[in-house]
């Protein structure tokens, strides 16, 4: 049995479930969907809601893989995207230490999960029960890129949706349709295509 890797899984990805679900459905004083939108938008990623669906989403997905030690890559790579974009988008501007509300956590978690995939999830664990324990150098390193490639991918789908869309240009005097000639209408305005003084004092009176 791999206690202190147990304890490592069951407590990172048991706060990861709580965060995830705190941003979904309000639970343990979160803000709930609606908190989680406003938060995205201020964070400049939109959609808001679709980001903070995905986010609490990938976080809940993430904590409860870990904790069970299943599919334990994917699960850190979850946990790693997530934790590039809170450092491209929140902290990093802070600088390095926690104390400034820098990114020094956030660098902390990126590297237990590269551990975590690199030694595997150990026993008792899914990934070892069922014969798919995928760990080492490579496992590791391929986590971090694909966490660092979701995060990046999730901004820049942000950034484009809210670029400015370039407005319709106006028709060009030629591409107006010809105007039609006075086929001497008759009517309230005009008598044979011309409009007379009482006419006139109507259509003003009108």
């Amino acid at each position: 049995m791999n206690l202190v890797r147990l304890i490592a899984r069951v407590t990172i990805g048991g706060l990861f479930v709580g965060h995830g679900t705190q941003k979904l459905f309000g639970w343990f004083d979160g803000p709930g969907l609606e908190g989680a939108r406003q938060m995205m938008d201020k964070l400049e990623l939109r959609p808001a809601k679709h980001h903070a669906v995905a986010a609490g989403t990938a976080e809940t997905t993430a904590g409860t893989l870990l904790a069970l030690g299943a599919l334990t890559p994917l699960a850190g790579s979850l946990i790693t995207s997530t934790m590039i974009t809170a450092i491209r988008k929140v902290h990093g501007q802070n600088g390095l230490w926690i104390q400034q509300k820098g990114y020094e956590y956030n660098l902390v978690l990126i590297a237990a999960m590269a551990a975590l995939v690199d030694c595997g999830p150990g026993s008792p664990s899914v990934d070892r029960a069922l014969g798919i324990e995928r760990k080492g150098n490579r496992w590791a390193l391929a986590s971090v890129a694909l966490g660092a490639a979701g995060s990046a991918l999730a901004i820049e789908a942000s950034r484009r949706f809210a670029e400015p869309q370039a407005p319709a240009e106006e028709p060009t005097p030629e591409a107006l349709p010809p105007e039609e000639p006075n086929q001497g209408a008759t009517g309230r305005f005009s008598r044979n295509g011309n409009v007379t003084g009482r006419d006139r004092v109507g259509a003003a009176a009108a």
